[in-house]
């Protein structure tokens, strides 16, 4: 064999070994792509795409550390039980996901969104106390349009709202700010208008970090 096909023949080696090396490599990427979507997967509500309550909880905490003008804001669905026993489930999963795509079109990419659970949801976003009220009444226009089902009908829908600002409040607490949209919320419920919380809002009793009296604050393990 001569010089050049001896080296021709190391180099075609070399190339095979490279290669071979590179199929695990690869095969790593592919595994760790594919872990990575299953854990954010994981993360989300399957129905909404909200981010679930622990993953939106660590979310919301990491924003009230790092920024200011943060607000965290309460969202229930009125009458959401009517529209599961008038026009069936299948309508009603249409408009908590309906819900979960208006509220993160109004948050924006950079708030934490989540579905708490059944027609319950939170978000913290960062927005001056000036432009709260206006914000907020955005947002409950957006919660009062009517959702249009696949099949034409359309299912007439309101929520009810309630915020507490970090600046109003003057704390980072997410405990503490929650359980307060959440007070503000319940007195403002079926109002159509969103309520901002005060001060007074921060003494409501509380279990769990929720409104004493609120369906479900008995039995939860945690604060969100």
């Amino acid at each position: 064999m001569s010089p050049l096909l001896r080296v021709q023949g190391r180099f075609g080696q070399r190339t095979l070994l490279l290669t071979t090396a590179a199929v695990p490599l690869t095969g790593w990427a592919v595994h760790a792509t594919v872990l990575l979507k299953q854990l954010a997967r994981k993360d989300k509500d399957p129905l909404t795409g909200l981010l679930r309550r622990d993953a939106y909880t660590a979310r919301a905490r990491r924003l009230l550390s790092r920024r200011d003008d943060l607000a965290v804001v309460m969202v229930d669905a009125d009458h959401f039980k009517a529209v599961n026993d008038t026009m069936g489930h299948p309508a009603g999963d249409a408009v908590l996901a309906a819900f979960g795509a208006r509220l993160t079109a109004w948050a924006g990419p950079r708030a934490s969104v989540g579905r708490l659970g059944g027609d319950e949801f939170a978000a913290v976003v960062q927005v001056p106390a000036a432009r709260l009220e206006q914000r907020l009444a955005q947002l409950v226009r957006m919660l009062h349009t009517p959702v249009v089902l696949e099949d034409g009908r359309t299912v007439d829908v309101a929520a009810s709202v309630g915020a507490a600002s970090t600046g109003v409040l003057g704390t980072r607490d997410l405990t503490v700010l929650q359980r307060a949209a959440d007070a503000a919320l319940y007195d403002g419920k079926h109002s159509g208008r969103a309520a901002v919380a005060s001060l007074a809002h921060t003494t409501v009793p509380s279990i769990n970090g929720r409104r004493a009296g609120r369906p479900g604050t008995a039995v939860w393990g945690r604060a969100a």
